[in-house]
């Protein structure tokens, strides 16, 4: 099925690599998850973020992305909609507390009842940021060319969702490694209080993004 299709899948697979790898909300919530919420957290917000990929794949495939990427309309409430959302996750961010004199802090416990909303936390991340939009419309309309069939479109969005949890989960492996972990005992809060301003301020640079 994908023989003469080798080297458009190895240019979406580098376009998505410099692209997952480069610094944003995506990596400020798994920072966070991983050094303030330990090993299960972090991988289930990855897990999420992997998922929202075939989201933006499958609206990409039936030209709903190109839709949404020329209307200003649809592109405003997205945006926003997305901007809402990161600066509500900093604010809970910044609401966090030290602990208490003696107070064991196992970053390995979940903090959560469930991993429902760890999963949640990444997949509504990824979904809600309209760069990601943009991106995968570039995507499927730059470098994908539209005689590749689809089978072989959606073994690309396949690829990039599994690509995108692993990284993400590898991160959070190395994150949540005792010797890393044990330098944010007693600074965690420090940290989570940082990665809220930080995503405050992708909030801020999403809110004023354009299409361009």
């Amino acid at each position: 099925m994908m023989e003469g299709y080798w080297p458009e899948f190895i240019a979406v697979a580098i376009a998505h690599l410099l692209a997952v790898a480069s610094p944003g909300p995506d990596f400020a919530v798994v920072i966070r998850q991983s050094l303030c919420r330990g090993l299960a957290p972090a991988i289930w917000t990855s897990i999420g973020i992997g998922m929202a990929i075939l989201v933006h794949v499958t609206y990409s495939l039936f030209g709903l992305g190109l839709l949404i990427s020329q209307s200003v309309m649809a592109f405003s409430i997205l945006k926003w909609v997305g901007a809402i959302y990161l600066a509500y996750v900093g604010w809970q961010c910044l609401k966090a507390k030290p602990h208490q004199p003696g107070e064991t802090v196992d970053l390995n416990q979940p903090a959560f009842k469930d991993h429902w909303p760890a999963f949640r936390l990444g997949f509504l991340t990824n979904l809600l940021n309209p760069k990601a939009t943009l991106f995968f419309v570039a995507l499927f309309s730059v470098i994908v060319s539209p005689d590749t069939p689809k089978s072989v479109q959606a073994i690309y969005g396949i690829w990039m969702c599994v690509a995108t949890a692993g990284w993400f989960v590898g991160l959070s492996v190395v994150l949540s490694l005792p010797k890393v972990r044990a330098g944010f005992e007693r600074t965690a809060h420090w940290v989570e209080r940082f990665m809220g301003v930080v995503l405050f301020g992708l909030a801020a640079r999403l809110f004023v993004a354009t299409r361009d």
